[in-house]
C-alpha cells in the first residue's frame, strides 16, 4: 500500500504562537517530529503540510520535503487534504492511506504508525484511526489542552471533549483515556472529510474528529505502548524536554 505520513503545522497557534520553531534539546520541534516519522518503514513519504514560510524553509534545510497551503484552514484535517491533492499531483501517483501526524508531538515513535494503521489493515470498513493511550493523573485530566476520548466495547469514539470526560464522579473507577494525534485516514474519506460542512461540537470541542462523528461515521481507537506528551503550552514545552529520548540508531 502507497501510505503517506502529513505533518500539519503552522505559526500561527493561538495557545502557543511559533510553537513548530521552538526549541527542545537545541532542534525546533517540527525537526523533532519530522525526523521521527520518517524513521517508519511503512511509509513512502514524509511530508510537512504548512502556509508558513519559515516551516517551509527549515523542512527543506534538514533535506525534508514540505508543501506550502492555504492559510485559511481552522482544521489540521483540512490543511492534510489540501496537501494531499499537491503532492498527487506532483508526485503522479495515488495514495492509499494518509497518516496525520499533528506537529506537536515530539514524542512520537515510528512504530506509533505502524499501531495506528493495523485497525485498518484488518478491517477495510475503518475509514479513520486515531491513537489513544491512558491518562496518568488528575492533572492532565483536568487539562483543557489535553483531549479526552470515550469509546464503546468495538474501540469506537463515542466523543471527544477538552472537558473532564466520561465524569470527575468516575474517575479511579474507569480508565481515563486522551488523544494521541496519530490519526490515519482512508484517502479517499480524507478527501471526502474535507468536503463535508464543519459540524456545531467540532467548533465548539475545536477538534477534527468531531467532525467524522457528527456526520455519522466512526472513529476507531487504537491504543499505544509508547508515552507521549504534546506540546501545547510553553510549560508543555519544558516538560517534553525534559522527557524526550533519542532514538536508536
Amino acid at each position: 500500500m502507497n501510505i503517506l505520513a502529513i505533518i500539519p503545522a503552522r505559526m500561527g497557534s493561538s495557545r502557543f504562537p511559533g510553537k513548530p520553531m521552538k526549541l527542545i534539546n537545541g532542534k525546533p520541534m517540527i525537526g523533532h517530529v519530522y525526523e521521527r516519522v520518517a524513521r517508519s518503514p511503512l511509509l513512502l513519504h514524509t511530508v510537512v503540510a504548512t502556509c508558513d514560510i519559515e516551516i517551509f524553509d527549515y523542512i527543506n534545510s534538514i533535506g525534508g520535503q514540505a508543501v506550502m497551503t492555504a492559510a485559511t484552514h481552522e482544521r489540521a484535517s483540512d490543511r492534510c487534504a489540501d496537501a494531499l491533492l499537491t503532492l498527487e499531483k506532483d508526485n503522479c501517483i495515488l495514495y492509499d492511506i494518509v497518516v496525520m501526524v499533528q506537529g506537536d508531538e515530539p514524542m512520537t515513535h515510528p512504530e506509533m504508525i505502524g499501531e495506528a494503521i493495523q485497525p485498518m489493515l484488518d478491517d477495510p470498513s475503518v475509514l479513520v484511526v486515531n491513537l489513544l493511550a491512558q491518562i496518568k493523573d488528575q492533572a492532565e485530566f483536568e487539562d483543557r489542552n489535553c483531549i479526552k476520548v470515550v469509546c464503546d466495547k468495538q474501540l469506537n469514539a463515542l466523543y471527544f471533549s477538552r472537558e473532564a470526560i466520561p465524569s470527575r464522579f468516575m474517575a479511579g473507577t474507569v480508565p481515563m483515556f486522551k488523544q494521541v494525534c496519530i490519526i490515519p485516514f482512508r484517502r479517499d474519506y480524507l478527501i471526502q472529510y474535507t468536503a463535508l460542512d464543519p459540524t456545531p461540537l467540532e467548533i465548539a470541542e475545536s477538534i477534527d474528529m468531531m467532525r467524522v462523528l457528527e456526520h455519522g461515521n466512526k472513529v476507531r481507537l487504537a491504543h499505544t505502548r509508547f508515552s507521549t506528551h504534546a506540546v501545547d503550552t510553553p510549560d508543555d514545552l519544558i516538560r517534553v524536554e525534559s522527557m524526550i529520548q533519542p532514538l536508536g540508531t
